[in-house]
């Protein structure tokens, strides 16, 4: 399940804000616990660019002049209390990603949308092919077995190459009639990691913070 904003809010419930820097374009603002480095991000900008660092990893994104402008147009016009965050457009403006060490990526095989992919199929299975509830059973009891089973000797997929090679393999015939997965690779299997998630809720929270303290009470350091 993907992270919520209450989620996240949990996270940094105790981190206060420091200004290390704010000279126009040039920032550098920490976020963090005192006396604790567990959930910490600093945002830094410079003309064009914006890098997020911090225990999820470290993401650069590059739009506007100034990025924190980037980053507030989607709270403009809408409730102040919620972070609004755009996973697929800010994506799109990443120039670098170290988002985990076993990979760079924002994308991940998800477990979860394989496993609604594969049971939409056998509902349309059932509503085309499948006459009865015997046929009907047989075929969930066979995708179960083979695809959904998650005992401790199943296999499962770690990478959305292994849901489609396994998805192709599968073969049930039930009925007199032969079901297969066609094209099992269209369907999309991937989802934002938790890391950038992650990283999206805090460019929203930190710069709404920065934005209110630096309106309200221009201090070195503010809590949250």
């Amino acid at each position: 399940m993907n992270l919520t904003q209450q989620q996240f809010e949990k996270d940094v419930a105790g981190h206060v804000m420091q200004v290390l820097r704010d000279d126009g374009l040039y920032r550098h603002i920490r976020f963090r616990a005192p006396g604790s480095m567990c959930m910490h991000f600093d945002l830094i900008t410079w003309p064009g660019t914006l890098c997020y660092t911090g225990d999820m990893g470290t993401f650069v994104f590059s739009r506007l002049e100034d990025m924190f402008e980037f980053f507030r147009t989607d709270r403009r016009n809408g409730d102040d209390s919620k972070l609004y965050i755009n996973l697929g457009y800010w994506s799109e403006k990443l120039q670098a990603v170290d988002g985990n060490r076993r990979q760079a990526t924002v994308m991940e095989f998800s477990e979860q949308r394989y496993e609604r992919v594969l049971k939409e199929k056998l509902v349309c299975w059932w509503r085309n092919d499948c006459s009865n509830a015997t046929e009907r059973r047989e075929l969930r009891e066979a995708l179960e077995e083979s695809l959904l089973d998650k005992g401790f000797f199943a296999e499962r997929p770690e990478t959305v190459a292994d849901a489609i090679r396994m998805a192709s393999e599968f073969e049930a015939e039930v009925g007199g009639r032969k079901f297969r997965f066609e094209d099992f690779w269209e369907n999309r299997l991937d989802d934002y990691t938790h890391s950038f998630i992650w990283c999206c809720y805090a460019l929203a929270w930190g710069i709404r913070l920065y934005d209110r303290t630096t309106v309200e009470s221009p201090t070195p350091e503010a809590a949250h």
